[in-house]
């Protein structure tokens, strides 16, 4: 990590979210406003009623940044404003927006790669290098990729996002204004002028990681997930009795398959009229179905004891039907005649209807020992009451920070489909009901790394794959191993599929499931690497999957490669998408400037070069930066939560290489202030080596005070005898493997506030 999270947090955490711009920064000329947020980034409105909109939006909800140094000159016809990075140019008095689209009325000039490059309201961008889509639901291969929405991003060098009240986004509806109520739910309200032309100018060229972080400065920061939910997830649509998910988490357990989520699916309540199977739709309902779970207190309680946390499926268009068991105290909170048993229609987005549903539905059952809730929501798209008002984007805003606002013991999460720009304030996707086969496999790692150009960093897939093709077995061990094997280098990795015996998700039931128990595994070892990457996307905005281009903007092959991406700073990852033959899949990657260790090879690979390996199945394409430190939990630990007192800290020998590891209490809203991060370090000098823990800055609730650590240093000769000092002694002896070319030093254990330094020398080569 090139700079200290503990430094890019005291920077980004100053001040709080306000819409309103300083006033510095805007300047006015008749109907149109421009407000300077970065150098690289302007705002420009224009309001035929002279009515600027200074609310937050669904889209951005912060524009107080600090004023950046520009110019404005009037020539009597222009305005001109100039930065540091851009030049704007405004025909006074006219609308920006010219139909057709034309430069005659506003210009704005930045240089790309050394060019000048003019861009004007509605010049169409071929360059896009998109976002993402609501859903993957019926995606077969790639068939969802021309629905992908504009990203923040382009190879144009200029990206556009249109906030404009009368913009439409993919769903139909609009990016409607929040304003600030009293409990502390920002509130949809109209904008200030429907008419009006609301643009955010982006023209960031090639910095792509620096349009991101910016981008995240206007519309809100990418919230740091409980720890929990980084671990493996059971999730199967079937109706489980309550004895079938005792059973399912007794046999986790007995087959040492780490887990940390329980997903309960739609048949936890009752589909239609009490005691019936099916009813109004089947997909809407509010009451425990008790034939299947005669006692939910005590379910869930069995299943916390099983160190796992519960997250139930609510599909809620259809309303309160009288048969429910909240129907009554719902028809009295909202004045209604409970004697009449009329459906109470959905209505999230009127408050009194919110303040009852909370009250007598959410936490009822939060408090019987739901964690988090699976917003599944697949309706209708747009409010029947408030025109425009995206259904999707707006469950995701009220539950999320109701979850915030009245469960101040946890991190507010909830598992959701995408809502539009702006949906990534509420971090975890779901994204829907792909096709079981190896062409939607191969899309998916273009699908989870492209959101992060719209801050969409925590996709969650249906590892497995959902449902059936007709084409390709639905259980078919090799597909549900490179699956599961793909699914540890994702943000969220839950198994799932359909309703249906016939897809089987019980992994343990598989032949191979010794190799997918190994991935799991794997996915255990990497969470003090992968939350100490989360935390990062919260700084930063630069999410955990990430595109080949953020690194490498100017090369073609970072933009080819859509099978490749990096995960995090230091891991490129290339998962097998086809079938082997004979047990052997070969792999075609791109692999940048500098040096590369295959994980799976135990070789150092040569950078700016194209290499076809081969993979055993049980083998994963991913590769560790020259110089990188991925520190890891040892295989004692089974659950994310745990902070064990032994790490792992794995280490590709080289000139330099630097890590910042970060640790906090795993589930408290307090990890602004109560976390601490550990910097490791690594010298190379000709045959000496010297390896350097430093003191741990900072607290949280629970951390170790002493650890000892294995330290593993990959790509190095031989250790000479005699010449390992860890903090002036020589007593430990090192361990060599030949065959991995790895140092092994076992570090005793030491207060975490104190340094850890050691040094090594190697038989020359």
């Amino acid at each position: 990590m090139t700079a200290s999270i503990l430094a890019a947090a005291t920077v980004l955490t100053c001040t709080a979210d306000n819409p309103k711009a300083n006033d510095k920064a805007t300047v006015t000329q008749g109907n149109a406003r421009f407000t300077v947020l970065t150098p690289e980034m302007i705002r420009i409105e224009y309001s035929p009623s002279g009515q600027f909109e200074d609310r937050a939006t669904f889209s951005v909800i912060n524009r107080e940044l600090p004023v950046p140094k520009f110019s404005k000159t009037d020539d009597g016809e222009f305005l001109t404003i100039t930065t540091d990075a851009l030049s704007l140019r405004y025909r006074k008095g006219s609308n920006p927006m010219t139909n057709p689209a034309s430069p005659e009325n506003l210009t704005v000039v930045l240089p790309v790669n050394g060019k000048p490059v003019t861009w004007y309201p509605g010049l169409k961008d071929p360059l896009n290098l998109k976002g993402t889509y609501r859903t993957l639901d019926g995606n077969n291969g790639d068939s969802h990729r021309r629905m992908l929405e504009d990203g923040t991003i382009s190879r144009s060098g200029w990206a556009v996002i249109n906030d404009s009240p009368s913009a439409t986004r993919p769903d139909g509806s609009r990016s409607l204004a929040l304003t600030a109520e009293p409990d502390g739910i920002d509130w949809v309200a109209t904008r200030a002028d429907n008419d009006a032309l609301d643009l955010y100018f982006l023209g960031y060229g090639h910095d792509y990681k620096r349009a991101l972080k910016d981008f995240t400065l206007i519309a809100g920061k990418i919230p740091l997930p409980p720890d929990y939910v980084f671990g493996y997830w059971y999730s199967k649509y079937e109706n489980y009795t309550a004895d079938d998910f005792r059973n399912i988490a007794k046999s986790l357990k007995d087959n040492d398959l780490n887990t940390d989520v329980m997903i309960l699916d739609m048949d936890w309540h009752w589909n239609g009229e009490q005691g019936v199977s099916g009813g109004r739709g089947g997909w809407t309902g509010w009451s425990w179905n008790t034939n299947l779970i005669p006692d939910p207190d005590k379910l869930l309680a069995d299943i916390h004891d099983s160190n796992l946390h519960i997250a139930l499926n609510l599909h809620p268009a259809d309303g309160v039907d009288p048969h429910e068991d909240i129907y009554h105290a719902m028809a009295e909170d909202l004045g209604i005649n409970p004697d009449k048993k009329e459906r109470i229609a959905w209505n999230l987005e009127d408050k009194k209807f919110a303040k009852a549903f909370f009250k007598n539905f959410i936490r009822p059952f939060e408090k019987q020992g739901v964690d988090f809730w699976w917003l599944d929501w697949q309706q209708y798209l747009t409010s029947p009451f408030i025109d425009g008002l995206g259904e999707t984007f707006w469950c995701n805003h009220v539950f999320f920070n109701e979850m915030k606002h009245n469960r101040p013991d946890r991190r507010p999460v909830i598992f959701h489909r995408w809502g539009g720009l702006g949906s990534h304030r509420y971090q975890i996707g779901f994204s829907g009901d792909t096709f079981i086969n190896y062409p939607t496999l191969a899309f998916l790692p273009y699908f989870t790394a492209t959101a992060s150009n719209v801050g969409y960093g925590y996709w969650g897939h249906d590892v497995g794959g959902h449902q059936s093709d007709h084409r390709q077995d639905v259980n078919d061990p090799e597909l549900l191993l490179r699956w599961v094997q793909a699914g540890v280098f994702t943000p969220i990795f839950r198994t799932h599929a359909t309703k249906g015996t016939y897809i089987n998700r019980m992994l343990w039931t598989y032949d191979n499931f010794p190799m997918m128990n190994q991935a799991v595994k794997l996915r255990y070892a990497i969470f003090p690497y992968l939350y100490t990457m989360a935390r990062k996307a919260y700084d930063t905005g630069i999410s955990l999957c990430r595109p080949m281009y953020y690194e490498y903007p100017e090369q073609q092959e970072a933009y080819d490669r859509e099978g490749q991406y990096f995960f995090g700073d230091d891991i490129l990852v290339a998962p097998v998408v086809e079938p082997s033959a004979n047990g052997i899949s070969r792999k075609e990657i791109w692999f940048p400037e500098g040096n590369w260790w295959s994980v799976a090879h135990n070789k150092l690979i040569k950078g700016n070069s194209v290499q076809t390996l081969d993979y055993t199945l049980q083998q994963i394409p991913y590769f560790y930066r020259e110089g990188a430190i991925i520190v890891n939990n040892p295989a004692t630990v089974k659950s994310v939560t745990e902070r064990p007192d032994n790490l792992i800290i794995n280490v590709v020998a080289a000139p330099e290489g630097s890590t910042d590891f970060y640790e906090d209490s795993g589930d408290s809203n307090n990890y602004d202030t109560e976390y601490a991060t550990t910097a490791i370090t690594q010298k190379h000098r000709g045959n000496k080596g010297t390896y350097t823990i430093q003191p741990r800055k900072g607290s949280y609730e629970g951390m170790p005070a002493n650890r000892s650590y294995t330290l593993k240093i990959f790509n190095t000769p031989a250790p000479v005898p005699g010449k390992l000092n860890i903090n002036g002694s020589s007593d430990v002896v090192p361990g060599y493997d030949a065959a991995t070319r790895c140092t092994i030093v076992e570090i005793p254990s030491s207060a975490c506030d104190k340094q850890v330094k050691v040094s090594l020398e190697y038989e020359a080569e």
